[in-house]
């Protein structure tokens, strides 16, 4: 198919897309945008919202506004609009700290649930490093051990002395999508509880959290959910496991009379039982006006027109770059990808400086990864074409540059030229 004809194709698919409109409920530009999946683009809600919030809330009303407008209860009402998201029925999220807070929270918990004799924590062994770290810390705050484990081996290694599983929805780097409703299932069968991230799934697929009967869940909001950078992260706690949710950060805003301020602890009921300490209220109310965008999107068009973008995308990085120059790691099974497509290239970080110099802009996983996150709410095929046709000019010039024929490497595995703004960065609010 000649470039021309990809370049139609995607006009057409461009105006046939139901979506299509949600995209005006951003702030955007002419930048091709595939850096969703490590932050979201600005909803048009937020800055209005914002500035309602600081001038009038908080200018005006001060301190009346932790009953008058709402404050107080923003956690869980916000909760409630990600759980919509995610599956999960009304009571059961509570929004605000980071991921990595609510992991700790949730992996502790679970473990104490799980009862005394089961003395191992498996964790997903690829998992992004603070899910790790923060299992080991929970291991050893409650004497138990650690055993990394595939998460596509998660459900066969799960046994007896299994307290609980952390594994992540969709792998950071590859973007491959894991079989939450099998491992949660092996998970029960064993005994033993699981917790899920859900940091690059939600917003992007569903999730069906209590149709598949998951146990503890965490998340963030600043990828597909575009809450914005720093944007407050979310638990989730099954309903029936609600009362026997121990958490290792009892604070006053859990308490089940925060304005008692007695000596002990008693804690809230329902997902209240989640929170710790005062909300960041500017950022939840961001968060809160950023899930606007939601309204009227069905999650079901939002997973169609992903895995029709990163086909597409794929089909296009194959007719416009050289052979052999990159190599996919993200599965090509439907069932197994979530909303980003991985590439690998021996000297990616040159090659993400120089399509975000484009206006391409994607980011760049140490080594050799380039990643670029579909976003449906604003993603146009347009740009999957564009940003394919602008990789393959690039790769060929970094080529050329070095002397090297199209399809070789041309830099040293891992190579880098500095990093550029918003790539290798970290997760946002982890």
């Amino acid at each position: 198919m000649s470039d021309d004809l990809l370049r139609e194709r995607a006009g057409r698919l461009d105006a046939a897309d139901g979506l299509a409109k949600i995209r005006d409920r951003f702030t955007l530009d002419e930048t091709v945008y595939l850096d969703g999946n490590s932050l979201g683009a600005l909803p048009a809600t937020v800055a209005p919202r914002l500035r309602d919030v600081i001038e009038r809330e908080w200018g005006s009303l001060r301190i009346r506004s932790w009953d008058e407008s709402g404050w107080w209860t923003a956690p869980e009402r916000i909760g409630d609009r990600i759980g919509a998201l995610i599956g999960a029925a009304t009571g059961q999220v509570v929004a605000g700290d980071s991921t990595s807070v609510n992991v700790f929270k949730a992996v502790v918990a679970a473990v104490r649930m799980a009862g005394e004799e089961r003395t191992e924590i498996l964790v997903d062994a690829a998992t992004f490093p603070t899910d790790g770290y923060l299992a080991e810390s929970a291991a050893r705050m409650t004497g138990r051990t650690v055993r990394p484990v595939g998460a596509g081996d998660m459900a066969d290694a799960i046994g007896e002395r299994t307290a609980v599983v952390l594994v992540n929805h969709v792998d950071y780097r590859t973007g491959r999508l894991h079989d939450l409703a099998a491992t949660t299932a092996a998970a029960h069968a064993a005994g033993a509880l699981v917790v899920w991230d859900l940091c690059h799934s939600a917003g992007a697929l569903p999730v069906d959290l209590d149709a598949h009967g998951v146990d503890l869940a965490v998340g963030c909001s600043y990828k597909y959910l575009n809450g914005g950078p720093g944007a407050p992260a979310y638990l989730y706690v099954r309903r029936d496991l609600q009362p026997r949710f121990d958490s290792p950060l009892p604070g006053w805003n859990s308490h089940a009379d925060p304005f008692g301020m007695s000596p002990d602890y008693s804690p809230a009921d329902g997902s209240a039982r989640g929170r710790v300490g005062t909300p960041d209220i500017l950022s939840l109310l961001a968060l809160d006006a950023a899930l606007d965008v939601w309204d009227g999107v069905a999650i079901a068009d939002v997973r169609a027109k992903s895995l029709a973008l990163t086909d597409f995308f794929l089909e296009c990085v194959e007719r416009y770059v050289p052979s052999g120059r990159v190599s996919s790691i993200t599965p090509a099974a439907h069932g197994q990808r979530g909303s980003q497509v991985a590439l690998r290239c021996d000297d990616a970080g040159e090659v993400m400086r120089r399509l975000t110099a484009r206006g391409v802009v994607g980011d760049y996983r140490r080594p050799d990864v380039l990643r670029f996150g579909f976003t449906p709410l604003y993603t146009r095929f347009a740009d999957a074409e564009l940003a394919a046709r602008v990789l393959a000019d690039v790769l060929r010039e970094v080529d050329e540059e070095a002397g090297t024929e199209p399809g070789t490497a041309s830099a040293e595995p891992g190579g880098e030229a500095g990093a550029p703004s918003g790539h290798d960065t970290g997760e946002g609010n982890r």
